[in-house]
């Protein structure tokens, strides 16, 4: 059995980040990174290609692979300690201002662009105050824009600035983390080979983060409730955001709704961008992504209701996947409806698709009828939410605005973790999106440098 100082379960930016921390700082080392998806350039998905129809793969290659789901993303750095996780409670505000700025020069110095939105703070002030007088909380924060295609060529630089420098093992899924006495020793594959090392960084994304919840009730961790975010991905001409888009880039916006009183929050602003499909635990949803050197005539963005789950039931990510679930078995996949169909009770038509002012770009979306697939409460929600962003965005609110359904984002039930993100076995870390301690690039790769710096301590 081979042995490893570290070994780095995923090759999201929080693993790629831990393995980039732990080279820098600690001479000689011998890490393992574990990928059960394929190598940046061997990433290729059907609905990419456009040559062959969607199909439901293995591993859903814009989730899986070098880079992890944030490879396929229109790769937003969102630079506030106060968006894109929870790292804020571990080390502090400071701490974590500091090392948002780190990350986002490591992204720099492999290709990340210069440019910087959210910066000018007159203007910012401007639309906070127009948020307000509509009952809209806007989050100010500087962004930096990869763009999806960029993204790659980002990830390629960093993978090549790893190799010959640590192990990575493609199509290869970690099946069990072993263990001893309350402490780590390696970690066995799916198919049987095993590996020993002094420190395991769990990172398996969004994608893992289900087998990271099935272990961590293997090893009887404490698990403390993370929230499911359900509800749709809104589709305008990009005209429409545009005074919001050229400023900020992302417009984070809040509502709590009148009726019930739920958190609704804008998410993932796609300026100039395409809705897709992804393929996750089992089932279609949806996503948005935008690109540095490409653009369509639309501005996509999701509007999201989270929720808490209280006694007796305790699986938010089961909710989310049956509601995901339902829309895939009356729409073959993922639906599409247009705003003034679902406002007149009437399912939307190829027809009355084809007649809209919103050409949708994801085409492969089958019209029909959210009304059957969300529960009142988050449709109620959404409309709200529509209702106010209108007011600061007039023709949000259009007849012809197409809503995509399900969208939902699974967080996993959150570990109790350290300062370092240490779980209750002793040289066991979790980080990122499938730890739930990040919900974004910057903070996933964050809490993988986190992770990285107490193990070479410990190391040295």
């Amino acid at each position: 059995m081979k042995h490893y100082d570290v070994i780095i379960v995923g090759s999201g930016p929080s693993g790629i980040f831990a393995a980039l921390e732990l080279l820098k700082n600690v001479q000689n080392i011998k890490i393992l990174i574990i990928e059960k998806g394929k190598d940046i350039d061997k990433r290729i998905c059907p609905m990419k290609t456009r040559k062959i129809s969607c199909a439901a793969c293995p591993e859903c290659a814009l989730l899986s692979g070098w880079g992890g789901a944030g490879a396929y993303s229109d790769g937003k750095l969102t630079l506030s300690p106060h968006i894109g996780g929870s790292l804020v409670k571990y080390i502090g505000i400071d701490s974590l201002e500091s090392m948002i700025s780190a990350a986002d020069m490591t992204y720099m110095n492999y290709g990340a662009p210069d440019k910087l939105y959210g910066a000018n703070e007159n203007e910012i002030a401007t639309i906070s105050r127009l948020a307000a007088e509509h009952d809209l909380m806007f989050i100010p924060s500087k962004i930096r824009h990869i763009g999806t295609d960029r993204c790659i060529t980002v990830l390629r630089k960093i993978k090549k600035s790893l190799d010959g420098n640590a192990d990575i093992l493609f199509n290869a899924e970690a099946e069990r983390v072993l263990t001893s006495k309350k402490k780590v020793n390696g970690i066995r594959l799916k198919n049987g080979e095993k590996f020993s090392a002094d420190h395991v960084i769990l990172a398996p994304g969004r994608e893992g983060s289900r087998w990271l919840e099935r272990e961590a009730r293997r090893l009887h961790l404490t698990l403390l409730k993370n929230p499911v975010d359900i509800g749709v991905r809104v589709e305008i001409p990009a005209s429409v955001f545009e005074p919001l888009t050229k400023i900020t880039y992302e417009p984070k916006l809040i509502f709590h709704s009148r009726t019930f009183n739920d958190r609704v929050r804008t998410f993932c602003v796609n300026p100039y961008g395409e809705v897709v499909k992804e393929y996750l635990k089992g089932i279609w949803t949806v996503n948005g992504h935008s690109y540095a050197n490409s653009r369509t005539s639309n501005t996509n963005f999701a509007l999201l209701v989270s929720t808490f789950f209280t006694e007796p039931f305790d699986e938010p990510i089961l909710y989310g996947t049956y509601i995901a679930g339902l829309a895939n078995l009356l729409g073959k996949g993922v639906i599409v409806q247009r705003l003034g169909d679902l406002h007149r009770g009437r399912r939307s038509t190829p027809e009355r698709i084809a007649q809209g002012d919103v050409h949708p770009t994801l085409k492969d979306a089958t019209p029909g009828d959210l009304s059957f697939v969300l529960p009142y409460r988050y449709l109620s929600d959404i409309l709200e939410m529509i209702e106010a962003i209108d007011k600061i965005a007039p023709g949000v609110n259009s007849d012809h605005t197409l809503l995509y359904g399900a969208e939902v984002k699974f967080y996993s039930m959150l570990p109790k973790l350290s300062e370092s993100l240490e779980t209750e076995i002793v040289n066991l870390f979790a980080v990122g999106d499938g730890a739930g301690v990040s919900r974004g690039l910057i903070q996933a790769s964050v809490s993988g440098t986190i992770a990285a710096r107490e193990i070479g301590r410990r190391l040295e």
